[in-house]
């Protein structure tokens, strides 16, 4: 977790969270963000077909408004999903309170929910705490705070990420230059049912807020982008939530306009998400090791990635990093059933620097004694040479321990 400052927090925005009474824990479920202008957005949702009630509201309300959001509305503890048409009028019914508490349209407020799915969400509760809850929103650093501790399901810290530059433009006389100060945090949630596969290309839920000037349009160019080799590069437990969501909002309050192409705010964005996406790996349910895998060689990237999903999806894979045991021979298992172009007399792995696999088989320094103790670190790397083309990716994912299955066995009970 980033450090908070106020100088970090974005202009145009005010936060703040409360009691709800979702959480069985009775710890705070409901938050809010509010923009003090309609502000520019872009949302990505899960891929899977069966999608919570807030997703099919917000990406209606999303084309209602051509792009603009004035309140986010996030609880936590229910899921608000397969719950028919109940399930949209409780969404429908918060957005219209929402509405009515702030002065703007119903259609400029965007629902999220996590928690346990199918069970009726009480939007009633929510309803009742909106009046108290909009006086005590504020835009200090330690409201931001507040969102993050209230959106937590499984997670065991909150997740958050902050970054700002500089943009420099010319006067309009051409005298000089004016530089204006563009800041970004963004919020998340998520620790297990984590193998995010979001459009475009417990759950995870994404807040991502900037004060510059930026279209929707083009928002949604950047956020596609920095998705795409994020959230979209992670996996703890293979599964897809029906709840995945990722929202990126732009005040304008800086007054510093981008455009579609800024090199700096596409890197800077792609860095935050990236960061979010760590956090929410190495916060995995019942995780006791982190692995990067790095894929390279492959016949293209789409083929990199079926091979690092082929392995990070692998129970046995999986639990051997649990047991810290370097059998690599369910690597191989793994990358031949992937369906990626592959020749199995030309594959090399490498723990780290310690060569592992070298054309297929067993390397002639392979030390398993030194491999077992590099994969007892709890982060490390597993690197993976296919020798096809140019095709290559970096994934996230973790190991699968006794914990994750006590975490899920008892999960609503």
């Amino acid at each position: 977790m980033s450090d908070l400052s106020q100088s970090v927090i974005p202009r145009g925005f005010r936060f703040g969270a409360t009691k709800a009474g979702l959480k069985q824990s009775g710890r705070t479920d409901f938050a809010l963000i509010v923009a003090d202008a309609p502000a520019s957005a872009a949302a990505a949702f899960t891929g899977n077909r069966v999608k919570a009630a807030p997703l099919l509201v917000d990406a209606e309300h999303l084309r209602a408004t051509g792009g603009k959001v004035r309140v986010v509305a996030i609880n936590a503890g229910n899921a608000n999903c397969a719950g028919g048409q109940p399930g949209i009028d409780a969404a429908l019914a918060t957005c219209k309170a929402a509405a009515e508490t702030f002065g703007c349209k119903p259609e400029e407020v965007f629902p999220s929910s996590t928690g346990v799915i199918g069970v009726p969400l009480p939007a009633e509760k929510l309803i009742a705490v909106l009046p108290a809850l909009a006086k005590s929103i504020g835009s200090e650093s330690d409201h931001f705070q507040q969102v993050a501790e209230a959106i937590i399901t499984t997670d065991t810290v909150e997740k958050t990420a902050f970054a700002r530059f500089t943009v420099t433009t010319p006067e309009i006389d051409g005298a000089g230059e004016i530089r204006q100060e563009v800041r970004i945090a963004a919020v998340c949630k998520g620790s297990g049912m984590i193998h995010p596969q979001l459009v475009p290309h417990a759950t995870m839920l994404v807040y991502i807020l900037t004060d510059a000037a930026i279209e929707p349009a083009a928002l949604d160019g950047y956020l596609r982008d920095a998705i795409d080799v994020s959230f979209n590069r992670i996996s703890v437990d293979g599964d897809t939530s029906t709840n995945d969501t990722v929202l990126l909002l732009a005040s304008g309050a800086s007054g510093a306009a981008i455009g579609s192409n800024n090199p700096e705010f596409a890197s800077t964005l792609t860095h935050i998400c990236t960061s979010l996406a760590r956090q929410i790996v190495a916060d995995g349910e019942g995780v006791s090791h982190v692995v990067e895998l790095q894929i390279h060689g492959a016949a293209t990237n789409a083929d990199a990635l079926r091979v690092a999903k082929a392995i990070a999806h692998s129970p046995l894979v999986k639990t051997a990093w649990a047991g810290c045991d370097p059998n690599w021979g369910r690597l191989m298992a793994a990358i031949g059933y992937s369906g990626a172009q592959i020749d199995p007399q030309a594959i090399d792995i490498s723990f780290g620097e310690l060569p592992i696999c070298r054309n297929g088989g067993r390397a002639a320094e392979y030390d398993e004694a030194a491999a077992h103790g590099y994969i007892q670190q709890p982060e490390f790397s597993i690197s993976i040479h296919l020798h096809q083309g140019e095709g290559h990716c970096k994934f996230w994912t973790t190991d699968l321990t006794h914990e994750y299955i006590r975490i899920n066995a008892d999960y609503t009970t």
